[in-house]
């Protein structure tokens, strides 16, 4: 049995502009992954993740369950006809939660948690979408590396 609990914090890196606009804006972009639209985050804070995702800075999320829950709101409201599920990746092996999360050994390093959103009717073409969940910056920070300890 999987435990499906969010984890304590989500990073997300990227460049400072992007993550500043999701901080504020609570502003993320949704993308095609297969048959899904996906956001993804990472359980870890690691020094060789921002180089790994050519990142300068990482959006730090503190309270992930009101995070998660306002994530799939907007999402609802944006895509009504769409269902979605948030969970970790697994890697090297089918994922109980499907292929969508589902990804390589070589990627395990990332620590994943998927956000993950599938058409419940014919999908049609599959284009990034942009949502918006109001300001984080309650229960988020933005960091750059040097704010690194390990």
């Amino acid at each position: 049995m999987h435990d499906y609990k969010r984890p304590p914090t989500l990073h997300r890196y990227g460049p400072r502009s992007e993550l500043e606009q999701a901080l504020k804006e609570g502003q993320f972009v949704l993308r095609p992954a297969g048959s899904f639209l996906t956001l993804s985050f990472s359980q870890a804070w690691s020094r060789d993740l921002f180089e790994h995702f050519g990142a300068d800075s990482c959006l730090v999320i503190h309270n992930t369950e009101e995070f998660g829950e306002r994530i799939h709101r907007a999402v609802q409201r944006t895509l009504p006809n769409w269902a979605g599920i948030d969970g970790a990746v697994e890697y090297g092996g089918r994922a109980a939660l499907g292929a969508a999360f589902t990804k390589t050994r070589e990627d395990s390093m990332e620590k994943e948690w998927q956000f993950a959103w599938r058409s419940m009717q014919t999908a049609s073409t599959m284009n990034p979408v942009v949502i918006r969940i109001g300001s984080l910056e309650n229960f988020a920070e933005v960091r750059d590396r040097d704010h690194y300890t390990a």
